[in-house]
């Protein structure tokens, strides 16, 4: 048998016959790495230990010990361990699909009846009896006649249909966790026993149409977690549970924000306290902006089809707009309008009205600008994503040679709002082209090469993004990780060659010519409405004090109170703090614990002493000691606090 050369991380190399596997080569270095080994990496690929390997080749065997790929397969097998153990409890049930997904990994199955919470617990117990039996995980490729007519014979249609829509040239793998089968890629561990008993827990189950296909059946979908250890899903646990005190729609309703429903669907009802909250940041982002040296516009909410197609968005981005047709008065056909989805191309209109110098760049345009996008129900998540949205939009007109100093300058600018407003660091994503796109690579070359530039020169590191920059240009997105460390993309500044061209945007350049400029799409909040679900979430309601809706509830504890109680109030709100009465006949320990609900971030009790002596009782939110101090330096102390960073 010909011979072929496998080179080891350490650059050492051995000769093995020609289709040898990795656990037969883990075998021939110890028995020790032979037991623990799950799979390899050959030649830069996830490789089952029973994989034959035909040509030379690097190759690194991987243990539990190696996180990203130990994960991955822990949690693929545990999606087919689910499967078996659903079959064996309920035989009847067809399987489809389960891939691993963030965190864990989820399983389609096909069963007349909903699977109950008792469901979830008897599945985790049979699943634990199947890993403790250490049954051996083996593979083989099967033709695909063969493999139709098994899963004919054993009532699997869904598996049939898969077959059909795997190309031609692709191996048929079939696979076995001890009895149990099932059509897979792979890899997977060497025996159920690899997988940590300890380690995984079924969430939930939900609805799910076969293929996404809302003609074909609904199928049930279990969802289920999995880490390397019984601690690391303890610390993920934890999280979920901490997520859920923070969640923003559970806390909207407690601080009396905003309200959805489904005449208007991903639309939202912003309340006083909501829109309070609303209006505050975005006076915060308007002074930062002139601060910045950005001139605000204002562009229609809705615009004819036309400049969708001559921008390109109509062809890119049509699924994802509202269209709008009317009857105008005298035409033949009726006039196809979208509401906006975003604003750049509008703002290439204003930029094209007049001529413009090189002296006039930089120019940076922004808005407020109010976008509407069609977003499947499924995909609807509270104000996080919804079909109606304001982003902090701007657009920085600029020469090329300008793109530098300009994205230097925004990441200061970012930088000093994210601090303003509770995040200190923040991660940042480096997206280049996308599969699908406009311009030409000629063009995407000088975009990529300009904005990576342009980062380093800013003293940012940046990890890769491979596929994900916009139609148009490659972008950056600046990641910020919340107090239980979820990461929120927010931010993103974009490098655009294409958008000026393709709307003829043109400046004249110190040679007296024209030229075309670049056009830097920019945004540091993202949108306001998830920006403040963010924020929300990051401060579990307890929003810093200039952004607090209800700043300061004044609560009487006796009636006699009431008057002085009012005179607080007034005194708060002339110093600029958002101050309100309580003198409702009730015990003061309920008032607290009404407003404590409600998140006010203090609250300044008021009895007979503080009438007499003209002090105030001062608790603060989440402390369990009040203080006693006096209207003249409680009054000062808060109206300093609720003076917006920026002003101070």
């Amino acid at each position: 048998m010909s011979q072929i050369s496998l080179t080891f991380p350490d650059g050492n190399s051995r000769n093995y016959d020609k289709g040898v596997t990795p656990a037969e080569v883990a075998e021939s270095i110890s028995k020790s790495l032979s037991k623990k080994a799950i799979s390899a990496i050959v030649d830069g690929k996830h490789w089952d230990m029973q994989w034959p390997i035909a040509a030379d080749s690097s190759i690194a065997i991987n243990t539990l010990a190696d996180d990203e790929a130990a994960l991955e397969l822990i949690r693929h097998d545990l999606a087919h361990i689910m499967a078996r153990a659903v079959q064996e409890i309920w035989p009847d049930v067809k399987v489809t699909i389960g891939p691993v997904i963030d965190n864990g990994w989820y399983y389609d199955f096909d069963r007349a009846e909903p699977f109950t919470p008792e469901d979830l617990g008897a599945i985790e117990k049979k699943m634990k009896e199947i890993i403790n039996k250490r049954d051996p995980v083996t593979t083989e490729i099967w033709e695909r006649d063969r493999a139709v007519k098994y899963y004919e014979a054993n009532n699997e249609p869904y598996k049939v249909e898969l077959i059909e829509a795997i190309p031609g040239d692709e191996p048929l793998r079939m696979y076995w966790h001890g009895h149990w089968q099932d059509l897979c890629r792979g890899p997977h561990l060497q025996h159920t026993g690899q997988v940590p008993a300890d380690a995984f827990k079924l969430m939930s189950v939900a609805g799910a149409y076969w293929r996404g296909d809302s003609d074909r059946a609904m199928l049930q979908r279990i969802y289920g977690v999995a880490f390397q250890n019984k601690e690391k899903l303890r610390a993920y646990l934890n999280m979920l549970e901490e997520a859920a005190k923070r969640d923003h729609r559970k806390l909207g309703r407690e601080m009396d924000l905003f309200h959805m429903q489904e005449e208007a669907p991903g639309q939202i009802f912003w309340h006083p306290n909501g829109w309070r909250i609303y209006t505050t940041l975005q006076d915060y982002m308007r002074r930062q902006q002139t601060k910045g040296g950005y001139v605000e516009v204002n562009t229609p909410q809705v615009v004819d089809r036309k400049l969708w197609e001559a921008s390109g968005h109509w062809d890119k981005y049509q699924e994802h707009m509202f269209i709008v047709e009317v009857d105008e008065e005298h035409a033949r056909e009726k006039a196809v309008n979208a509401l906006k989805p975003m604003n750049c191309p509008c703002h290439v209109q204003i930029f094209n009205q007049g001529l413009k110098s090189y002296r006039n760049l930089p120019l940076r345009m922004a808005e407020f600008g109010s976008c509407n996008r069609y977003e499947p129900s499924g995909a609807l998540h509270g104000i996080m994503r919804v079909r109606g949205f304001t982003q902090d939009d701007a657009h920085i007109f600029c020469r090329e040679d300008q793109i530098e100093d300009e994205t230097r300058r925004f990441i200061d600018f970012l930088s000093e709002i994210y601090r303003d407003l509770g995040f200190e660091d923040f991660k940042v994503k480096f997206s280049d082209r996308p599969e699908t796109r406009a311009g030409s690579d000629d063009v995407w070359d000088k975009s990529e090469n300009a904005l990576k530039a342009a980062t380093t020169a800013a003293g940012c590191e940046f990890e890769l993004n491979p596929g994900e920059g916009a139609f148009y240009g490659p972008k950056l997105e600046f990641v910020l990780t919340d107090a239980i460390g979820r990461d929120w993309q927010c931010g993103t500044l974009q490098v655009d060659f294409v958008l000026p061209e393709r709307l003829d945007a043109t400046y004249i350049g110190a040679d007296g010519g024209k030229h075309r400029p670049v056009m830097l799409h920019r945004a540091v909040l993202g949108s306001f409405e998830r920006f403040i679900g963010i924020l929300i979430e990051e401060h579990a309601g307890k929003l810093p004090f200039w952004l607090a809706p209800r700043q300061v509830v004044v609560a009487s504890i006796v009636s006699e109170a009431d008057e002085y109680v009012h005179e607080v109030v007034d005194a708060l709100t002339t110093a600029g703090v958002r101050a309100e009465a309580d003198i409702r006949n009730e015990k003061i320990n309920f008032k607290v614990r009404e407003h404590s609900l409600g998140k006010v971030p203090v609250i300044l009790a008021i009895g007979h002493r503080e009438v007499e002596d003209r002090t105030v009782t001062v608790r603060r939110l989440g402390e369990k000691q009040t203080s006693v101090t006096s209207l003249t330096e409680i009054v000062s102390a808060l109206a300093k606090e609720a003076t917006p960073p920026d002003l101070l």
